[in-house]
């Protein structure tokens, strides 16, 4: 925990999005229409939440009792293969009306995307048409962080931070040019295949002093050649893979199923969506990523080892369909089969009719907010306190990861606390 008083932001700040599609458009468009008094930011714990405080405290919301930025003070940018603005992109994606478009409509157009870093041995259903000439990887690194230089001073920005919004990669492991920064800097120069496009844009990233967070399951920032670089850079980072719909109801759930010493036989998982992302999952390699970071929410939770009687013989199921009608309105379908007293089954069964832009958006902004108010602070490296919006957070070190929602949320005031200069004791016991 860092304990360091973050400096008071001046300026603006600009949030960069890899991937400026549903998510990011939709996420761009609330922050607008909240700055015009047309919306209110739900979902976002930075705007709406208040910090716990000690008992003889009065209650502060988050944005008052720490230095965030200002919604009016944030300019946005980003990169897509496809889209061609905010605007473009929120109207092909379909998740606003058009009614709710219409009125920011002159706002959206302006932020126009930068042609991409793309490859699409990576993401093998789509076809990037707005993607950057240059063949070699070390030369795409340094156009991103030509990008960002250039867009710091046409937006006159103080700070930048990157989100990654993008696709989810084909899953491929680790591999030796993400051992060491020199030996990745030499990967890029030489254009190792095993380097992504996510990998590159947080290395041009963390090169620029740019702090970063990745919204997809991808292998982005948490390999150790990144992992050095941002301590090196003293850039804080975190990753990965936005916790919105059926995750979300698992770190939900079984927390309280454990909490009463139920068992949990099997649960089953399965999503149907139709955006690009659920077009993109439909490719085999790009589920794999996906796939790997839904599997490891219930054991790090349940425990196995601990309790095997209860949870020694669980089968986790996961599944994505594709299917072009739903759109953005994904529907999570599980099936929890449950036992209790003298081992008597029992079935909890959960259909979830959710919006995945619409809850990750709010994810977005935060992570912006706080990852700048982190680098503020100086902090730097994997920042596990935002473990709480995250699928597959990263740990710091060989220190354990938790999946309980409750006790991610519990981390994440617990830092903000001690930013507001809160001494540790009082954190424990704050309502």
């Amino acid at each position: 925990m860092t304990p360091t008083r973050p400096a008071v932001p001046s300026g603006r700040l600009g949030v960069l999005t890899p991937g400026l599609g549903a998510v990011a458009s939709t996420f761009m468009a609330g922050v607008i229409a909240a700055r015009q008094g047309r919306a209110v930011p739900i979902g976002s714990l930075s705007q709406l939440a208040h910090l716990p405080t000690a008992d003889d405290e009065p209650r502060r919301l988050v944005r008052d009792a720490v230095p965030l930025a200002s919604l009016d003070d944030l300019a946005f940018g980003g990169w897509d293969p496809i889209s061609t603005s905010a605007l473009d992109a929120a109207r092909t994606a379909r998740v606003l009306t058009a009614a709710d478009i219409d009125p920011l409509a002159d706002d959206l157009a302006r932020i126009v995307t930068m042609p991409a870093v793309f490859d699409r041995r990576w993401v093998s259903r789509l076809e990037g048409t707005r993607v950057k000439p240059l063949a070699s990887k070390w030369d795409q690194a340094h156009a991103l962080m030509d990008d960002m230089a250039e867009f710091k001073v046409r937006h006159g920005c103080d700070r930048l931070v990157m989100v990654w919004c993008g696709s989810t990669e084909a899953w491929s492991a680790p591999a030796r040019v993400h051992a060491s920064v020199a030996a990745f800097e030499q990967g890029l120069k030489t254009n190792d295949p095993a380097i992504a496009p996510s990998q590159i844009y947080a290395y041009a990233a963390l090169m620029a002093g740019v702090p970063f967070a990745n919204g997809a399951p991808n292998l982005t920032v948490d390999l150790p050649c990144m992992t050095e670089l941002a301590q090196v850079r003293g850039v804080p980072v975190a990753g990965k893979d936005f916790k919105t719909g059926q995750t979300w109801m698992k770190t939900l759930l079984a927390p309280g199923i454990k909490a009463r010493m139920l068992g949990l036989r099997g649960w089953y998982s399965t999503n149907i969506l139709g955006n690009r992302d659920g077009e993109v999952l439909d490719a085999p390699e790009n589920f794999k990523s996906k796939e790997v970071s839904k599997l490891g929410v219930l054991d790090s939770i349940l425990e196995p080892e601990t309790y095997p009687d209860l949870y020694g013989r669980l089968d986790h199921v996961v599944r994505i369909n594709y299917y072009p009608p739903r759109g953005d309105d994904k529907e999570g379908w599980d099936n929890l089969d449950i036992f209790g007293w003298l081992g008597y089954p029992m079935q909890i069964k959960v259909d979830f009719l959710c919006r995945d832009s619409i809850l990750a958006a709010p994810i977005v902004l935060d992570l912006a907010l706080f990852l700048d108010l982190a680098h503020r602070a100086g902090a730097s490296g994997v920042q596990d306190w935002l473990s709480f919006y995250l699928k597959a957070p990263q740990g710091v070190g060989s220190d354990p990861v938790t999946h309980d929602l409750f006790a991610q949320q519990a981390r994440l005031f617990a830092q903000l606390r001690a930013w507001q200069g809160a001494p540790a004791a009082e954190t424990i016991g704050a309502r």
